[in-house]
């Protein structure tokens, strides 16, 4: 699993965009105004930051040690950093990002959500 391919996977998910609010060199993937994955490198290596619950974090620290970390520069509890070295397989970092997506999502308001999985965006999240 690369960038690119995440990229992809994320942009494929209703009211996804690709924006780079930090630097040119680091893409986030947004549901509405939400990031939900933050690529960026961590010891030059291709990383992901992603949503998760703070007991799943947890369980994907201690399942994949070493390449599961906690969030950079995120905060720790909700975000991990997932090293894109091939040691979590990719079947697995493909849940993480829909998992991600999904825990934003669930946090916006009720007719955001609605709105977005009708194709709309709601005024507020407009560009």
């Amino acid at each position: 699993m690369n960038h690119q391919e995440l990229i992809e996977l994320g942009l494929g998910y209703p009211g996804t965009s690709l924006r780079y609010p930090f630097d040119p060199g680091l893409p986030v993937l947004y549901v509405g105004s939400k990031m939900f994955a933050l690529l960026g490198s961590h010891l030059d290596v291709e990383s992901v930051n992603l949503k998760t619950s703070p007991e799943e974090a947890w369980v994907q620290r201690e399942s994949y040690p070493g390449a599961v970390l906690p969030g950079y520069h995120m905060n720790k509890r909700h975000w991990n950093t997932v090293l894109l070295n091939g040691q979590v397989p990719d079947e697995v970092i493909t849940v993480m990002l829909q998992e991600s997506y999904q825990l934003v999502v669930a946090m916006m308001p009720k007719a955001s959500r609605l709105l977005l999985f009708q194709g709309e965006k709601p005024e507020a999240e407009q560009e």
